[in-house]
């Protein structure tokens, strides 16, 4: 919701000014084991306006399972009008894959599981993706497929086998509404698509206000999946603290305590820029 660049390379350095971000979220609380997310996003112009950098540090748990995915962003920056303007970007980089079958509490039966016999760590996996952003003030539409190469999982020689990384289409814009001419209230609406061969289309669809230019607050709605609650404070141009929580409708809500998500951002000036653009997405 406030950092295209996670899915989108051509996000990176877009604005004027260098910006960290980091990010925890735990999925279906109250459960041991499920997903654990962790990740850092940094990114930054270069003297030349036109070009932008990033690097992107994720880090997945779920159960034993472990995927350290370390991704860096180039973009560059194409003027189509005076107010519009197309971001290309390429993201590339690698992943680190570990699955400690071994310690893998087996049937009670204490039956001999040979898929069980050895533990999956992979140290380089490679990968790399592409990305599009156009934008004006007042909206934006980003087409992107932040990892291209499907890898297998395939260490031992016994019958383990999976896929570490799925290849996903990512489809989203959003749309910026000032309801008063102070700004003290603007309606962010937003939609981002997915779509993963093999699996249904799912959709994001949300509402947001911004308040005073100061606080973020908006409701979800995740096809198939979830409601979502997501608000972000701005304390400055220079600190952002957000937090999100996700409604699950499926079969598993009864089980569950709801999903959390906590984001910090802080935005340096290393190069002396004014802020020239009201940063909305």
């Amino acid at each position: 919701m406030y950092n295209n660049q996670v899915i989108n390379p051509a996000y990176a350095g877009m604005w004027e000014k260098i910006g960290f971000t980091t990010l925890v979220r735990k999925q279906w609380a109250g459960i041991d084991r499920t997903p654990l997310t962790e990740s850092f996003s940094f990114h930054s112009p270069l003297r030349n306006d036109a070009v932008g950098v990033g690097l992107n540090i994720m880090n997945d748990h779920f159960a034993r399972e472990n995927r350290l995915s370390v991704l860096a962003d180039y973009a560059y920056e194409v003027y189509l009008s005076s107010r519009t303007r197309l971001r290309f970007g390429l993201k590339f980089g690698f992943i680190n894959y570990k699955n400690p079958l071994t310690e893998y509490e087996l049937y009670p039966d204490e039956e001999y599981d040979v898929a069980f016999s050895e533990d999956v760590d992979l140290k380089f996996l490679p990968n790399f993706g592409v990305g599009f952003f156009l934008y004006r003030e007042d909206y934006y539409i980003g087409f992107s497929i932040p990892k291209l190469v499907e890898n297998d999982l395939k260490e031992n020689f016994h019958n383990y086998s999976t896929s570490a990384e799925v290849r996903t289409i990512y489809l989203n814009g959003g749309y910026i509404l000032p309801i008063d001419p102070l700004n003290r209230l603007v309606f962010k609406p937003t939609l981002l698509v997915r779509a993963t061969w093999g699996t249904p289309l799912q959709f994001d669809l949300a509402a947001n206000f911004l308040l005073r230019e100061k606080l973020w607050l908006g409701l979800m709605y995740r096809s198939g999946d979830a409601l979502c609650f997501t608000g972000n404070w701005m304390f400055s141009n220079k600190l952002r603290v957000g937090f999100a929580m996700d409604i699950t409708y499926t079969d598993i809500y009864p089980y569950q305590n709801g999903t959390f998500e906590f984001s910090v951002g802080i935005d340096m000036d290393f190069f002396g820029r004014s802020y020239l653009r009201a940063r909305y997405f």
